[in-house]
């Protein structure tokens, strides 16, 4: 059974198509208008393995918060539709990664139960058209939508090209090993029978 998802919604604010491929081999195809996001959101297909088809159209005459949060809006609802029951994954996920002088940690549990704890200090920095904050609206909707714990820790880090790169490739990494399937598992990771 596939585990896939095409999630479409339309705005007054944006407009999005959003297929991914939970069982992929990274592939992106992109086009938000919002070039650094664009590259966060392939290494974020390559580093999870997921792969990932986006085309967005939002109010960039405004700036790109709105396309942003949606993007994530749709990536974790989708993320929601592909996993289904959750039956035989792995469920749990971390991953630390160094970018020169930056060190991240992201931690998932895809647990039903939507929560994100972030302790990134990004500066607000522009990065082309892409306001670094903007890193952490994005995660804090996947999660939402989502419906999933994520936490997200730089250690350090004085770049802030690298420390949101990082960022994203940490929870793409952590991201791949909770929705892997576990070879050993048959039903749903969870005592309670549900996640």
């Amino acid at each position: 059974m596939a585990r896939a998802a095409h999630i479409h919604r339309e705005t007054g604010e944006t407009k999005i198509d959003l297929t991914l491929d939970l069982d992929g081999s990274g592939q992106a195809a992109i086009r938000t208008g919002v070039g650094f996001f664009d590259h966060m959101l392939t290494l974020l297909t390559r580093h999870s393995l997921i792969d990932l088809t986006v085309q967005a159209q939002g109010d960039l005459h405004v700036d790109a918060h709105h396309t942003v949060e949606d993007v994530g809006i749709c990536y974790g609802r989708a993320l929601a539709q592909a996993l289904g029951d959750k039956a035989g994954i792995r469920r749990y996920g971390d991953a630390a990664v160094p970018m020169d002088e930056t060190l991240v940690t992201a931690a998932i549990d895809l647990s039903g139960r939507p929560f994100c704890v972030w302790r990134a200090d990004v500066p607000g920095e522009m990065l082309g058209t892409f306001n670094a904050p903007l890193a952490e609206e994005f995660w804090r909707a996947v999660a939402a939508s989502g419906a999933f714990t994520l936490h997200v820790i730089c250690h350090y880090g004085r770049n802030t090209h690298h420390i949101v790169e990082a960022i994203f490739k940490a929870a793409a990494r952590a991201l791949r090993q909770a929705v892997e399937i576990d070879p050993r598992r048959n039903g749903v990771p969870s005592t309670k029978g549900v996640l």
